[in-house]
């Protein structure tokens, strides 16, 4: 999609955001993450079109549920959660689906799904669990970057 494209699709209403998180690199206990702020984080970007927490399969069936009732497509994997979470939020990038996408993880794996974003025209935005989760790649990959832990 040209990037005038998506700057016209903005203008016709609120943006549309892709939010993406990576559940095993986010949700650990020295992170202390709630899913709702995460939410809330992606929110601020514009209307949620896509809201999805990828999970391995060892993720226990009360985090599954957590996930949806915090309003989530969880999507479980039996393969490496980030291929999965990278491949879709690749695709989404480049089909006019977006006009923002966010990413919620601290693995420098989404680097280049950061870049193809910004290529494609969209607006791109790397959510840190917090300050020790933080990944400089993916800082500097993205349009903006959000810190969980900071005000």
């Amino acid at each position: 999609m040209n990037p005038l494209g998506r700057l016209f699709g903005a203008a016709r209403g609120e943006p549309r955001v892709a939010l993406f998180v990576d559940g095993p690199n986010v949700l650990r206990e020295e992170f202390d993450v709630d899913l709702d702020d995460v939410r809330a984080t992606a929110t601020e970007y514009g209307r949620l079109v896509v809201t999805r927490l990828y999970l391995d399969e060892h993720a226990t069936p009360g985090l599954i549920q957590a996930g949806e009732a915090h309003g989530y497509e969880v999507v479980t994997t039996s393969g490496d959660v980030d291929v999965k979470l990278a491949v879709d939020a690749t695709a989404i990038a480049t089909t006019d689906r977006a006009d923002v996408l966010a990413i919620a993880s601290r693995d420098t794996d989404f680097k280049p799904v950061l870049e193809i974003a910004g290529r494609e025209g969209l607006r791109t935005v790397a959510i840190a669990p917090g300050s020790y989760g933080r990944s400089d790649a993916l800082r500097k990959a993205a349009t903006e970057a959000v810190t969980l832990d900071e005000d």
